[in-house]
């Protein structure tokens, strides 16, 4: 809401998923920008409540147990803990994580149902649902795999098809097989609890295109409209599903339902600050129901619905809660021209990256907020992750602090100098300093953080440019107390340039106040040149950041061709069967356990092997192509199994009589065919 003045704020990033580790898609959708604007309020001196947690609930997380024989909570601990540690290294600064598995959330959530079910507001519907006989249950969408009607691909899923993008209801698949079984499922009728949306179309209409279509990002307006214009408008939606995993449906006759994920996880926002406040020993409410507070959802265009419909309507149907204020979305982030995709491992993993880049935070804090999709599809690339580092973080940023924290030290013994007569250029440079900081807070205010970095950048590139344009290291031979006055300003810059820096680049800001001895500073501190008195001490210099090389950017790509390698070759067909032969034609093959006696490269060529083979009827020589798969040292002693009255060819001048028999791999290397136990050479296979 514009113009009002709001007593505190609740912040939410979405839950992620317990079902794999984070990437960087989701860094740059909703937690960096999530952070950003929580540290700008709390250097405001705001009352905040920034919370998430993990979404531990849902069909992902059972396929993902099922997948590696494990228990679903088994599946959700681990990852829990792998985010809540990730998130807390790379300085995602939650006031509280919680987890939907929490006994607060399900009492919470189930206190939510119960509400609405008591007030009328569901409707309950018989429906047919895909059911499989052999496991005995219904089946999630994503429990169904059949051939897509619009792209013909036969691994679509129940609820959409990843590989041109249409959604999809279960019934539309053809040739349907459940995932549990294998089998074809069938269509039983099945109870739940639907959530009439259509009633809420003029509440939120008013809302959203009206209320708020001068401050919401036209992506999410966008989203909104079409959902509530477009075709029939809103439609009734299930609040529940099929499933042993989840919250369990609070009503009678409702065993073996949980609630529908998208249900229970918003609500997750509201358990998790119940949580924090009873550890705070303060009241949660004021939070979520004082007209006071400003409630500000980050998220990912994908959640658009979720959070601007759905949950606005079931906490307007509750009552007593306030509704989001603002919900920038992000959209999605792309790695290297393909969309990431977890499935194919094709992403930048957060905990990957803080091992192999450590003490590196801020460079990809930066990156992803200077490319951050705000507006449009970005691409992250490894090649623009070492261009921005080295030529604007390095080059700019760390150059400017570098080098006057370096002259000081060199000038004047590492004490701030005091300020003399100012010239224009002086008077100019402070005028700027004092402009920075509401400039940036104003970018921040509208949630244009790429904006507001690239103010920040410009505050380091003004500091650079004074420090070349007045040439302290010159004006030392003959006028001390110039330089000195220089060195000040430039000092003071360095200073003003943490705090609003901070929000962006944390770990830095605090690099920047250890040096000069500054604790205690926020954003109402910004904008004045006297945040370093003379004559105070400050710290040697320390290296903010160093230079990325092109082998570090290099092995980073090698390692996502290797993966996307890997997924391919795990996803590639076998080769498609032979024409059928009689049994009379396998007779006539004489395939034997033989043992190599001896193994040597053939001259003047790259792909044979001079085999001498044992094959219990005396000595054969062979010629085998497979000097690119084997050394011939690593052959000798091997039982392997040859067809030994295959008629001699001659190669190179030797008579090849038989033929080692191997196995292609998908990705096209050769593996021996062996016995499991030691056998006589010449045993004959049939």
């Amino acid at each position: 809401m514009k113009n009002k003045s709001f007593k505190r704020y609740t912040i939410t990033a979405a839950l992620p998923y317990a079902n794999g580790p984070l990437h960087i898609g989701h860094l740059a959708g909703c937690y960096i920008p999530s952070d950003i604007y929580v540290r700008y309020l709390r250097s405001n001196e705001k009352d905040v409540a920034f919370v998430c947690g993990s979404d531990e609930h849902g069909v992902a997380i059972t396929i993902k147990a099922r997948k590696e024989g494990i228990s679903p909570q088994e599946v959700v601990d681990r990852y829990h803990e792998m985010m809540k540690q990730s998130f807390k290294e790379f300085g995602i600064s939650f006031d509280h994580y919680s987890r939907t598995s929490a006994k607060i959330h399900h009492e919470t959530a189930s206190g939510f149902f119960r509400d609405l079910y008591e007030k009328g507001e569901f409707l309950e519907q018989t429906t047919q649902q895909y059911f499989d006989e052999e496991a005995g249950q219904f089946l999630a969408d994503r429990y169904i795999e059949g051939t897509c009607p619009k792209c013909g691909n036969e691994g679509a899923y129940g609820d959409q098809c990843e590989k041109c993008g249409s959604s999809l209801s279960p019934t539309e698949l053809i040739n349907p097989k459940s995932k549990l079984s294998g089998s074809t499922p069938v269509l039983k009728e099945t109870k739940h609890w639907f959530l009439d949306l259509a009633r809420y179309t003029d509440f939120l209409k008013n809302w959203i295109l009206v209320e708020h279509e001068s401050d919401w990002k036209n992506n999410v307006l966008g989203q909104c409209r079409s959902w509530l214009e477009a075709g029939e408008g809103l439609q009734a939606r299930s609040m529940t599903r099929d499933m042993d995993w989840g919250i369990p449906v609070p009503v009678e006759g409702a065993e073996g339902k949980v609630l529908y994920v998208w249900f229970d996880a918003p609500i997750g926002y509201i358990s998790s600050t119940k949580e924090w406040a009873a550890e705070k020993g303060i009241d949660w409410e004021p939070y979520w129901k004082d007209e006071d507070t400003k409630l500000v959802h980050f998220i990912g265009k994908d959640n658009i619905v979720f959070h601007c419909i759905i949950f606005p309507a079931i906490l307007k149907t509750h009552g007593g809660y306030v509704l989001p204020d603002n919900v920038p979305a992000n959209e999605f982030l792309n790695l290297e021209g393909d969309k990431i995709s977890t499935s194919r491992n094709w992403a930048v993993w957060l905990h990957e990256y803080l091992q192999e880049f450590p003490g590196k935070q801020d460079v990809l804090r930066y990156v992803l907020t200077a490319n951050a999709p705000e507006t449009k599809d970005n691409d992250f690339t490894w090649k623009d992750f070492q261009s921005r580092n080295n030529s604007e973080l390095v080059a700019i940023f760390g150059n400017f602090v570098n080098r006057a924290v370096v002259l000081t030290h060199k000038f004047f013994e590492g004490k701030v100098p005091t300020v003399a007569a100012l010239e224009q250029i002086d008077r100019e440079v402070l005028e700027e300093l004092k402009a920075f900081p509401e400039k940036i807070a104003a970018s921040i205010e509208r949630y244009r953080f790429r904006e507001a970095l690239s103010f920040v950048m410009d505050f380091a590139r003004m500091g650079n440019k004074y420090l070349a344009d007045t040439e302290p290291w010159k004006t030392i031979k003959t006028d001390p107390e110039r330089t000195g006055t220089v060195l000040n300003i430039a000092l003071n810059i360095a200073a003003n340039l943490a705090i609003v820096a901070e929000p962006f680049l944390p770990f830095t800001a605090a690099k920047i106040f250890g040096m000069f001895n500054l604790q205690g500073l926020n954003w109402q501190d910004a904008g004045t040149s006297d945040l370093l008195k003379g004559d105070a001490k400050i710290q040697p210099a320390e290296l903010l950041f160093d230079k990325v090389e092109d082998n570090v950017v290099e092995a980073q790509v090698n390692k996502l061709l290797e993966a996307k390698k890997q997924n391919e070759l795990a996803n590639a067909q076998a080769a498609p069967m032979k024409d059928i032969i009689t049994y009379d034609d396998f007779a006539k093959l004489d395939m034997r356990v033989v043992q190599v006696l001896e193994a040597e490269p053939m001259p003047k060529s790259k792909k044979l092997l001079k085999l001498t083979i044992d094959t219990g009827l005396g000595k054969r020589t062979v010629l085998s192509g497979v000097a690119e798969h084997f050394n011939p040292e690593d052959l000798v002693g091997k039982q392997v199994v040859m067809l030994i009255n295959l008629a001699p060819r001659k190669m190179m001048g030797i008579d090849s009589e038989g033929m080692i028999l191997m196995a292609e791999d998908r990705d096209g290397s050769l593996k021996l065919l062996q016995p499991h136990q030691s056998l006589a050479n010449g045993a004959t296979i049939s």
